[in-house]
Formats: structure tokens, C-alpha cells, sequence
């Protein structure tokens, strides 16, 4: 297999001073500071085949950023390997950031009061791309990423959508090989998300460009990624399909709905309706608001929401996939076995 992306038993290590309280614990920090080690990455192991959209996963303070900065060579690892189209990203750093493109979902690249396409001119330069080569650039990605309608606006007058499109687009300039992707459409509205995956989809397909992308939206994997590598507190927890893991998971929803009075919640007994074994259904109130998460390879969407409105009496209603922290949950539960 042709790998873009080695990874092997990378760690990253960092000293935290522990601090005790009060002017005591202040002035003992300054002078005889006791240390901690934390590890934010510790001994993952991964491979990314030439050409492949891969989901990068896990919750807030897993390590994924860190990750990110190493494979991207911002940070230096404490041990371990990783290699990029069988290079060092920090050893060979001035090479091998002509081989990268990074987006770090919120942090722009570009410049805060140049017109984009101005903005576009310098990172031509930057990054030499011969004048013919950045033309045939400039059409293809405005055709992708629909950029015609304000490239000659300054930066700080894009609307956060148009300035994602911006950054994916100032990040592929040079052709690199490899995208990282660091939440692309957090704070998107459904529209803008729509054509920043569909974005994503064309540049692999038609260029083969390896992509590595970190997201807490599943529908970003689900729409993109065959695969998903998981971690949590530094380890990798999870490396296999989206249909493994949903075989794996179960196919988790959660049903939220607001109930015309709370009594009405001690009408409900879902455990007993659809004789489920523990943890295939959990009910909860808050208010006046009930969410329900299950499995639907147990009970379907139409089942629930069926009995749902035959027993109470329901003001709003919504089904909402599972977020990456339940699956997560799960996993340490142990409710199903990897």
C-alpha cells in the first residue's frame, strides 16, 4: 500500500508546574516550582494511504490538535515518527511545507486588509508558483469553491463562510499534497456547510490530495470519510470504517422533544414498550424537555417517535445524531467491545 501519512508510537510530553494555593504555594512555584509531566499524545500509531479522506476524531482535550502540529511540524515530538510523503516535518521543514496545506478551522492565514486576490498574488510568490501554473490554479479553485463573487473584497468584510472557503483555497494554492483540516465548518450554517464538503469531495477526486480531518460534526465524516481514527486522552481508542464503527456503536440517535406539561414524562415507559435490554434506550427530563437516546439497530426512528406522539402530548420535536463524546462514553462503559 502507498502511504502519504506514517505514524509511529508518536508522544508529546509537556511540563506543567503544579502551583499550591495561597501567596505560600505562589512564591514556592516561582522559586522551587514542582513539575509535573502530561502527556497530550501518548504512543499513537497511524497510516494514511495516498488519495484518502481521512476522519480525525475525539473529544475536546483528546490530543488531536497536538497531533495536528506535529504532523504539520509547528511542534516537535518528545519521541516517536511520523513521516509525510517520506519526509521529516521538522527536519525537513523548508521542503516540506511546499508538500502541506493547513487549515485551522477559526485562525485565518490571509491577510486581515488585503483584497483576497491580492492576497492570493503574495502567496504566489511565497510559495513560487510559475505564473502559468498559478492561472490554471486560480480557475480551478474558483470554480470549486465559487470565489468569483468576492475576490476583490478585503478579508475583514468576508462573512465567516466566505472566509473558510478562503483559507481552503489559499491553502491549496500550491498544489500540496496533503490537507489538514481542522474543524472546516464549525459555526457554518447548513447551506455553507453543504459546499465546503462538496468542496473537500471534488479537490480528492479530481486531484487525488490526501486529507486529514478533524471535526466534531459526524455528518462531516459521514458525507467524506471511509475511515476514522478515534483518540481520547492521548491513546488511540478507535482505527477502522464508519461501517465498523456504526456496527460496532450501533447506529446512536437522540430524540428531543418538549412535553405540553412534565407530569406527562411518567407516561412514558420505553424499556417496557419495545422490551429493550439495558442501554439500547435511555430516558431523560430536564424541564420540560425529555431526550431519549437509542440504538437503531433495536429500534427504528419511526418506532419511537410513533409511540412517542400515541403516549404524550409533544410542543416540538427533533432526532439528532450521536456526538463524538457519547461514542466516546460509550467506549470507557464498555457497552461494546472493540
Amino acid at each position: 500500500m502507498d502511504n502519504m501519512i506514517y505514524v509511529e508510537n508518536l508522544r508529546k510530553e509537556f511540563k506543567k508546574i503544579i502551583k499550591e494555593p495561597g501567596i505560600k504555594g505562589s512564591v514556592k512555584a516561582l522559586f522551587k516550582p514542582k513539575k509535573e509531566i502530561v502527556k497530550a499524545v501518548d504512543g499513537i500509531s497511524f497510516e494514511v494511504p495516498r488519495g484518502e479522506i481521512l476522519g480525525f476524531i475525539g473529544p475536546n482535550g483528546a490530543g488531536k490538535s497536538t497531533v495536528i502540529k506535529m504532523l504539520t511540524g509547528i511542534l516537535m515530538p518528545t519521541s516517536g515518527t511520523c513521516l509525510i510523503n517520506g519526509k521529516n516535518p521538522q527536519a525537513d521543514r523548508k521542503n516540506y511545507v511546499r508538500e502541506i496545506g493547513v487549515v485551522f478551522g477559526q485562525r485565518t492565514q490571509l491577510w486581515w486588509d488585503l483584497a483576497l486576490r491580492e492576497t492570493y498574488a503574495v502567496l504566489k510568490e511565497i510559495y513560487q508558483v510559475p505564473d502559468e501554473q498559478y492561472k490554471k490554479r486560480m480557475d480551478f479553485l474558483n470554480e470549486v469553491l465559487e470565489l468569483d463573487s468576492f475576490i476583490t473584497s478585503p478579508v475583514r468584510t468576508l462573512s465567516l463562510g466566505q472566509r473558510m472557503r478562503a483559507d481552503i483555497a489559499a491553502s491549496l494554492l500550491h498544489s500540496p499534497k496533503v490537507l489538514f483540516l481542522d474543524e472546516p465548518t464549525i459555526g457554518l450554517d447548513v447551506v455553507v456547510k453543504e459546499n465546503i464538503r462538496n468542496a473537500i469531495k471534488k479537490i480528492n477526486e479530481e486531484e487525488g490530495t490526501t486529507v486529514i480531518l478533524t471535526t466534531h460534526d459526524l455528518a462531516d465524516i459521514e458525507l467524506l470519510c471511509e475511515r476514522i481514527v478515534m483518540i481520547d486522552k492521548g491513546k488511540k481508542v478507535f482505527d477502522g470504517g464508519l461501517t465498523e464503527l456504526k456496527h460496532n456503536f450501533g447506529d446512536i440517535r437522540t430524540l428531543e422533544f418538549e412535553l405540553a406539561g412534565a407530569p406527562d414524562f411518567q407516561l412514558l415507559d420505553f424499556d417496557r414498550h419495545f422490551k429493550a435490554a439495558e442501554n439500547d434506550i435511555r430516558a431523560e427530563l430536564d424541564g420540560n424537555m425529555v431526550r431519549v437516546r437509542f440504538d437503531t439497530a433495536k429500534v427504528s426512528v419511526e418506532e419511537i417517535i410513533s409511540y412517542t406522539l400515541q403516549t404524550v402530548h409533544v410542543k416540538d420535536l427533533n432526532i439528532k445524531d450521536v456526538e463524538i463524546e457519547e461514542i466516546i462514553k460509550q467506549l470507557y462503559r464498555r457497552e461494546v467491545s472493540l
